[in-house]
């Protein structure tokens, strides 16, 4: 029976040694979109609407307008395209609530790889990402049920 616990202990040590967050810069969010990398944009729909969106992003906001949030049901929305076995990228404002959100992927949720864009979508646009308007990205995924 020690043996047992010893091997699963080892075991559940070894997934989560695996765990990982990584901070990225633009030039590394910009390869990793051409890699085909979910990204996840956890902000409030106003500030999609202000400053546009990385094309192709998810939108699912984490923390409403009070900062209170539901990790679980965010969690149901993001897993059909983000798997816990697979890389996945969180971006906001600047960088400051997706640390929150990438040490819950990493760590309470399962997932192996996490990379956190440490400059945010502010960053991005300084340093001239492209972003897309939200407001067609948001009618569609409203009328879809996933944001």
């Amino acid at each position: 029976m020690q043996r047992l616990l010893l091997a699963a202990s080892l075991a559940l040590s070894s997934l989560l040694a695996q765990a990982e967050v990584i901070d990225i810069d633009n030039a590394q969010l910009a390869k990793l979109m051409q890699g085909s990398v979910p990204v996840i944009d956890i902000r409030l729909q106003s500030e999609w609407e202000e400053t546009g969106i990385v094309a192709g992003s998810k939108l699912h906001t984490f923390f409403d307008e009070r900062g209170k949030a539901d990790p679980a049901a965010w969690l149901d929305k993001v897993k059909p395209y983000a798997k816990p076995s697979e890389p996945v990228i969180v971006i906001c404002r600047t960088g400051n609530r997706t640390k929150a959100v990438s040490q819950f992927l990493s760590q309470q949720a399962g997932y192996t790889t996490v990379y956190n864009v440490k400059a945010g979508i502010k960053g991005w646009i300084r340093e001239s990402g492209p972003v897309v308007p939200a407001a067609p990205v948001i009618a569609a995924c409203r009328s879809a049920k996933t944001c």
